[in-house]
């Protein structure tokens, strides 16, 4: 009867989705045009449907990540970025730009994507370095913070030194779903279910983390290597998102949340859910970029801050964070 329960709500979740991804389709500079013979087929094939599937698999990718972030952390503000790979991602992307400019082909030949990507796994590698491994979650997490600051203040000597570089990086900064590809929307699509198969898997782990790690240890649970599996995913499912759209503000910190009701304290179900409600936040807030000052459109992380700040503002006028809900 449970199980029902919840299907109920993924269905509900799921037709959102499916509205959402239509009305991407759909949307363009010059309003809605509820007729798809009018709309361009290069329009609708190569631009509106690649951004629309894009968009969502990022916000998914990143909903399950602060999922993860969140239950193996046991910290409700914790959020995709918490490891350094913000940071890092921006490292890479900064790098690339300043050095390419020097002539150094074989950055050129990784791409913003992958620079931007391979800089996300070095923040996570180095603050594991740091933590001296991923046996101490809060020893880890402390080395995430630490590590965003000093990758952060590369960040900012890059742009000292090159302060032509500040837009490219801004740009990147605050999230970007114009650009996306079938390419991009394939990639993001294959690592979410990579990502989320085996979350889904290992589950009972976290469950059994709610409950105290000395309690978890005591069910026979091994612990270190499942923590390690967790941080796996969030690295993967983080870089991925952040190579293709940049740093979209939010949505891994606030899709958990939306939805936190809906799974019942079951982290299987929580962890699917917070991944749908992801993809719906960063899709409805693309649609929104795009149509608020049409035909101007506006970075999507703008979008996601005020809506995703405005909605933990309220949740935390609530109810206080310290009391999970």
């Amino acid at each position: 009867m449970q199980n029902h329960h919840f299907l109920a709500k993924l269905y509900f979740l799921l037709f959102v989705s499916i509205i959402l991804l239509t009305l991407g389709t759909m949307v363009g500079s010059t309003g809605i045009s509820w007729n798809f013979s009018q709309i361009s087929e290069a329009v609708l094939w190569d631009i509106r449907m690649p951004r629309s599937l894009g968009a969502y698999f990022a916000g998914a990718l990143l909903g399950l990540a602060g999922g993860i972030a969140q239950s193996l952390f046991r910290n409700p503000l914790a959020d995709p970025y918490l490891l350094g790979s913000a940071s890092g991602a921006l490292l890479g992307v900064a790098s690339l730009l300043s050095f390419t400019y020097l002539g150094s082909s074989w950055l050129e030949i990784i791409g913003l994507n992958g620079s931007a990507f391979i800089g996300a796994l070095f923040g996570v590698l180095a603050s594991l370095i740091l933590a001296g491994g991923y046996h101490n979650s809060l020893r880890l997490l402390l080395s995430g913070i630490v590590i965003s600051v000093i990758l952060g203040a590369a960040n900012s000597l890059f742009t000292f030194i090159r302060p032509d570089l500040f837009q490219s990086i801004q740009a990147f900064m605050l999230g970007n779903t114009t650009l996306l590809s079938w390419s991009a929307a394939k990639t993001m699509g294959i690592v979410y279910i990579a990502c989320l198969t085996p979350a889904l898997l290992f589950s009972p782990a976290l469950d059994a983390l709610s409950l105290g790690e000395n309690t978890a240890r005591t069910l026979g649970l091994p612990l270190d290597r499942l923590r390690l599996i967790f941080i796996g995913i969030l690295a993967l499912a983080t870089g991925c998102a952040v190579a293709q759209t940049g740093l979209v503000a939010f949505v891994g910190l606030a899709a958990p949340h939306l939805v936190r009701k809906f799974s019942g304290g079951h982290q299987r179900w929580q962890l699917l859910f917070a991944s749908i409600s992801g993809g719906i936040l960063l899709v409805g807030s693309d649609l929104l970029a795009r149509t608020l000052f049409a035909p101007i459109e506006i970075p999507v992380g703008i979008v996601t801050a005020v809506l995703g700040g405005t909605y933990l503002l309220l949740l935390l006028k609530k109810s206080p964070f310290g009391a999970r809900s």
